[in-house]
C-alpha cells in the first residue's frame, strides 16, 4: 500500500481528458485494486487512501481536465466517488440556505432572502445523482432503495434532507431531494425589525406571552420560518427559567447559554426522538414530553405538532399550566386550529366541536409567518383564540401585515409594499392571565392598547 508509484504507468506529456470519462476510469480502477483495503480500514483511513489513491493515478498519468489543478481535480473526484460531491461547497456555503435537486443534471440553490438561482454543477448521470444522495442518508443512519423509495434525515444539527428515487420519479430523473438549512444564529430582535419581518410591539407581544405563561403555536408553509422565530422566543427566556425542548429525529435548537469563560448561564434541556422498528425501544415526542411533564419545565419547546399523539398531548400539556410554544403546518393562522383538531381526530374519537375547543383553550395565541414572493418572510398574523361555538373559532386578529402594493421592476424582481397594523385589542381575560403570571403594569400597557 506504500508503494502506489509502482503501478502507475508514466505518461510523458499532459493528456487532456473529459472529467466524466477520468471519474469512471479511476472508479474502475479503484473497484478492481484496492476494494478489500477500503472496506477494511476505518472512514478515516479510508479517506486518506482515496485521496492517496487518485491523487497519484492523476499526477502519474499527468491527466489534465479543464479549469481544474491536480489537486482541485482529486479533491472532485473524491467527492463524487466517496462525498457530497459538488453539494458539499453549496451545502456548508453560508449564504445559501437550501439546495434543491429536481432532477441528477438540475439543481438550483436558494439564497437567504429567498433569490433562487440554477447552477452549472451537475452529476455525472442519474445513477451518480441516487449514489451521492444515498451516501448523504447513510451518514445520518437513514436508508434509501427500492424498497424504501423515499427518505428523510439530517445531515446535521440544523440540516434537513429528504430525497425520492424511482419508482417515486422518472428513471431519466434519478433522483429529486431537498436540503434545508436551520440558522438561528442568523436571527436577532434587530434583524427582524429591520428586514420588516415584525413590529418591536409584535415581538414585545410574543415575549411577554412566553415570559408570562400564555402558550404560542407558530404556523405557516414550509420554508416560512417558523423553526428559526420559535427559536428566537426561546432565546428570549429568563436564564432562571428551566426550557426543555423536544424535537424529532435531530437537534436543530441549540439555545444554551454561555460567558466569556465558558460557563453555563441558563437552564436547558435539549432532547432529541429515538425512532426503532421495534415499538417497544420507540421513543417519540409524545413519550418524551410525558417525561418532561415531571421534570417541573417553566417552558417546553416541541419542534413540531405532525401526529395525532403530539396534537393531543401538547394541548393537554398547555391546558394543565404549563408554558409550550410548538409549531404547526397551516395555510392561516385561524385553520392552525382546524389542523390540530383533524390531526388529533385520527386516534382521538372525539366530537369535533369537543376536540377545537380543547386547542382553542391549549393555544390562546397562534402566529401565521410566510415567505412572500420577494422572498422576505413575515409575520402575517397573530391571533388571539377565545372560544369555538357554533362550528366557528371566535377569536381577535391582534396584528396583520397589509399589502398594499406588488411592484415588478425592470429586470423582474418583486417589490412589495406593505405594513404591520395592530388591528384588536387583546381580551380581558388574557389580560388577567398575564397579570396572574407576573407581568408588570408597564410591560402590560405597552401592548394592550384601548382595550
Amino acid at each position: 500500500m506504500n508503494h502506489i508509484n509502482d503501478i502507475f504507468f508514466q505518461a510523458t506529456s499532459p493528456i487532456q481528458k473529459p472529467y466524466k470519462e477520468l471519474l469512471h476510469e479511476i472508479q474502475e480502477f479503484c473497484r478492481i485494486n484496492y476494494t478489500d483495503a477500503i472496506v477494511q480500514n476505518s472512514s478515516k483511513e479510508t479517506e486518506a487512501l482515496l485521496k492517496e489513491i487518485i491523487y497519484k493515478y492523476i499526477q502519474e498519468h499527468k491527466y489534465v481536465v479543464e479549469n481544474f489543478n491536480v489537486k482541485e481535480l482529486a479533491d472532485r473526484i473524491y467527492e463524487d466517488m466517496a462525498g457530497y460531491s459538488f453539494l458539499k461547497k453549496w451545502i456548508y456555503n453560508e449564504d445559501i440556505e437550501e439546495v434543491n435537486i429536481n432532477a441528477w443534471n438540475d439543481i438550483e440553490v436558494v439564497y437567504k432572502g429567498g433569490k433562487s438561482v440554477k447552477i452549472s454543477d451537475q452529476f455525472a448521470s442519474p445513477q451518480h445523482a441516487v449514489d451521492v444522495t444515498r451516501r448523504m442518508l447513510s451518514s445520518c443512519g437513514m436508508i434509501i432503495d427500492d424498497t424504501m423509495p423515499s427518505a428523510l434525515g439530517h445531515l446535521d444539527k440544523n440540516i434537513r434532507i429528504s430525497a425520492n428515487k424511482t419508482p417515486l420519479v422518472d428513471s431519466e430523473v434519478g433522483i429529486s431531494a431537498s436540503i434545508r438549512k436551520i440558522n438561528q444564529e442568523t436571527i436577532s430582535r434587530e434583524k427582524l425589525i429591520a428586514s420588516g419581518g415584525a413590529s418591536p410591539e409584535m415581538l414585545d407581544f410574543l415575549t411577554y406571552c412566553i415570559h408570562y405563561g400564555v402558550s404560542i403555536c407558530i404556523a405557516g408553509p414550509t420554508n416560512s420560518g417558523k423553526t428559526t422565530l420559535m427559536a428566537w422566543l426561546l432565546s428570549t427566556i429568563p436564564n432562571n427559567y428551566r426550557l426543555i425542548t423536544i424535537e424529532d429525529g435531530s437537534r436543530e435548537f441549540n439555545l444554551v447559554k454561555r460567558d466569556t469563560q465558558g460557563n453555563i448561564l441558563n437552564s436547558v434541556i435539549h432532547l432529541i426522538t429515538r425512532h426503532s422498528e421495534n415499538p417497544v425501544l420507540d421513543i417519540d415526542q409524545d413519550f418524551l414530553l410525558e417525561r418532561v411533564l415531571r421534570s417541573h419545565p417553566h417552558v417546553i419547546g416541541i419542534g413540531e405538532i405532525r401526529a395525532a399523539a403530539e396534537a393531543m398531548s401538547v394541548a393537554e400539556a398547555s391546558r394543565t399550566g404549563h408554558t409550550c410554544i410548538t409549531t404547526i403546518h397551516a395555510n392561516n393562522a385561524e385553520s392552525s386550529y382546524r389542523r390540530m383538531m383533524t390531526l388529533a381526530k385520527r386516534k382521538y374519537n372525539m366530537d369535533d366541536s369537543i376536540l377545537m375547543q380543547i386547542m382553542v383553550e391549549a393555544y390562546p395565541i397562534v402566529v401565521y409567518v410566510k415567505q412572500l414572493e420577494d422572498g422576505s418572510r413575515k409575520i402575517m398574523e397573530i391571533i388571539e383564540g377565545e372560544q369555538y361555538e357554533k362550528g366557528n373559532v371566535q377569536y381577535r386578529t391582534l396584528y396583520h401585515y397589509e399589502i398594499k402594493n406588488n411592484n415588478r421592476t425592470a429586470a423582474g424582481q418583486i417589490q412589495i409594499e406593505g405594513c404591520h397594523l395592530k388591528k384588536e385589542c387583546i381580551s380581558k381575560q388574557l389580560i388577567k392571565r398575564l397579570l396572574d403570571n407576573g407581568i408588570s403594569q408597564r410591560e402590560l400597557l405597552s401592548i394592550q392598547g384601548d382595550g
